[in-house]
Formats: C-alpha cells, sequence, structure tokens
C-alpha cells in the first residue's frame, strides 16, 4: 500500500470510527475513577451503566454509531487476543473433558429450549433459532454468524440482537449474586456458571469482575470454549429446514447449504499466544503490560456495548419478545444448575 493510500485509510478511520472511540474512552476512564470511589462494584459495570444512560441521552448521535461498533467488536477481540499471553496452556486445559462436557451439554439443551419456546410462542423457524445461537453461543457474533447460514431477514436479526443482549445484560448483573448465594463465589463453580450462560464475552467479563478479577480469566476461558464450538452449530443449522414448510429435520436443498464458518481469529490468536507465553518466551514485564492493554480495551468495549444498547429498540420490541428472551435465559441458569452439579461435582 502506498502512502497515499494508507493516509486515506486513516482519514478515513479517524473521520468516522474516531468520535465514537473518543465518546467510549473517555465514559472509560470515567467509569474507573468512579470504580475507586467504590471498589466492590468495579469498573466494568460502571462503564457498561454509563455507556447506557449517554447513549439514550446526549450522545444519542448517528456520528458515533461506526466508533462504537468498532469498539464494541474490534477492541473486545484485541483484548480476548492480549488475554492469551497472561494465561498458561495448562490454565485452559485445567477445564478439562469435565469442563468441555458441561459446556456442550449447556449449548445444546439453550438452542432446544430457545427453538422449543420461540416456536410456542408462535416465532418463526428462523427467529427461534437465531435466538437460540445468540444464547448459545457469543450474542451478536454468533447471530450474525449464523444469519446468513438460516437465510434470516435484517428485521429477524436485528431483533435477536437486541433481546439477547438485554437478556444478557440482566443476567451479567443476578449471576454474581445467585453465585455467591449458591456457591459463595467457589472460583470453579462461579466462572462455570458465569461463562457457561451469559450471551457475550463481554457481558462474561463484566460480570465476572464483579465477583473479582481474579475470576475473569477461568470465565473467560468457558466463554471461549464456547465460542470454539460455533463452528459446529453453523455445521448443524446448515443442515436444517428453516423454510416456513416442513419438519426442521427435513431434508434441507443443497441451494441452501454451502455457507462455511471457521473458527473467528481472535480465539486462534488467544491460543497461540498461550501456547508462546507456557514456553516462557513473553517476559513477565510484557505480559503485565499486555493484562494492562487487554483490561482497558475490555472496558471501553464495555462502555461501547452500552452506548449501543437504546431504550427506543427496548419499545419496539415489545413484551412478547422480551419475554421470550427472558424465559430462555432462565432456561440457561436452570440448565447451567443441574449440569455443574453434575459435571463439576
Amino acid at each position: 500500500m502506498d502512502q497515499r493510500k494508507w493516509d486515506a485509510c486513516v482519514k478515513n478511520f479517524i473521520m468516522k470510527k474516531g468520535p465514537g472511540f473518543l465518546v467510549c474512552a473517555g465514559i472509560a476512564v470515567v467509569a474507573q475513577l468512579i470504580a475507586k470511589l467504590v471498589p466492590t462494584v468495579g469498573a466494568a459495570l460502571f462503564a457498561i451503566g454509563l455507556g447506557i444512560v449517554c447513549g439514550n441521552t446526549f450522545l444519542n448521535r448517528p456520528c458515533f454509531d461506526e466508533g462504537t461498533r468498532f469498539s464494541e467488536r474490534n477492541l473486545l477481540e484485541y483484548s480476548i487476543v492480549l488475554t492469551g499471553a497472561t494465561l498458561m496452556l495448562g490454565d485452559i486445559l485445567a477445564l478439562g473433558w469435565t469442563g468441555i462436557g458441561f459446556i456442550v451439554c449447556q449449548m445444546a439443551l439453550t438452542v432446544c429450549a430457545a427453538y422449543l419456546i420461540g416456536r410456542k410462542m408462535g416465532f418463526g423457524k428462523k427467529f427461534s433459532l437465531l435466538m437460540g445461537a445468540g444464547n448459545a453461543v457469543c450474542g451478536s457474533s454468533a447471530i450474525a454468524t449464523v444469519s446468513p447460514v438460516v437465510k434470516a431477514d435484517s428485521k429477524d436479526k436485528g431483533i435477536s440482537i437486541t433481546i439477547v443482549n438485554i437478556t444478557g445484560t440482566v443476567l451479567m448483573v443476578l449471576l454474581p449474586i445467585l453465585t455467591g448465594l449458591l456457591y459463595q463465589h467457589e472460583t470453579l463453580h462461579t466462572t462455570a456458571m458465569i461463562g457457561g450462560v451469559l450471551q457475550s464475552i463481554g457481558q462474561v467479563i463484566a460480570s465476572a469482575d464483579l465477583v473479582g478479577s481474579e475470576f475473569v480469566p477461568t470465565a473467560t476461558i468457558f466463554k471461549i470454549i464456547r465460542i470454539v464450538f460455533l463452528v459446529f452449530v453453523a455445521l448443524v443449522y446448515s443442515r436444517l429446514n428453516t423454510e416456513p414448510e416442513g419438519k426442521l429435520f427435513s431434508k434441507r436443498s443443497t441451494a441452501a447449504s454451502g455457507v462455511k464458518a471457521g473458527i473467528p481469529w481472535f480465539i486462534i490468536g488467544f491460543f497461540l499466544l498461550a501456547v508462546v507465553n507456557t514456553t516462557g518466551i513473553i517476559p513477565p514485564v510484557v505480559s503485565d503490560v499486555a493484562h494492562l492493554v487487554s483490561q482497558q480495551f475490555e472496558i471501553i468495549a464495555l462502555a461501547a456495548i452500552g452506548m449501543r444498547v437504546k431504550f427506543r429498540d427496548l419499545a419496539c420490541e415489545g413484551p412478547k419478545a422480551l419475554c421470550y428472551g427472558l424465559s430462555v435465559g432462565t432456561c440457561q441458569v436452570l440448565f447451567a444448575l443441574v449440569l455443574i452439579r453434575l459435571f463439576l461435582g
């Protein structure tokens, strides 16, 4: 790329994404200052809360949309990659087959529950499957991945993303309370509940941080295992009949298949850095810097998540869709309670 094209790309980034990014960064700074006064709450929840308030009042402007979208998606991905430089491979493998079994069963039950509840409430196949993927895997990212697989329209995609994010935001606050009552914040059970239930990785980080910063890495690992399995969810969806006519498991036309889904790049980056860090190549000071930068990216991304939750969208979806989302979220928690007992003791 020559200098002229590079300058144009930089200018385009600054003009389009700069305003929204700077707003999210400013909210993150304020959230961290407030968190120093109330350390038991933590900066993560303040960042999301301030983002919601600001994004629905004086900062509710279209000029911030591209920057908040970039901050929510890209910065969180960079943060996940950098987290790999702070973990040993043994930390990841410590979950073992029981941890993986818990995640697989939790995801399968969530997809089934979301589909069955959605159909009982009168929603279409495609919307119900999008809700299943969003709740079972990784929120908006999973919905965006499987939307072309099931040939969902933009309306179904938009509503499912909104409802899944609302459900996750509610559970993000409630799960730390629930795990405190049930598990007295024992590490494995608490992180399994948070990492195995919450919809987006940002919500997992924020919720785990409410319990304590030391809970974030393990909860993130549970969540990352779910994200890896997005490939298999997309593959299963590609074999389903999502047309209104016919049964879900009837043969799908070959024209409907052919959508590819791979492991997200940031998951690969996370594991690669974890492997490198395990070898001892990464000096402790570099690992500390990676942790600091990752933490800042997280808080900025969480501010962006808050900025993108719009009250007008909640009003538009109506009580039926909201009830659907909360019903699926309740099922997820109940499934996790049983499966944690079965797999993790």
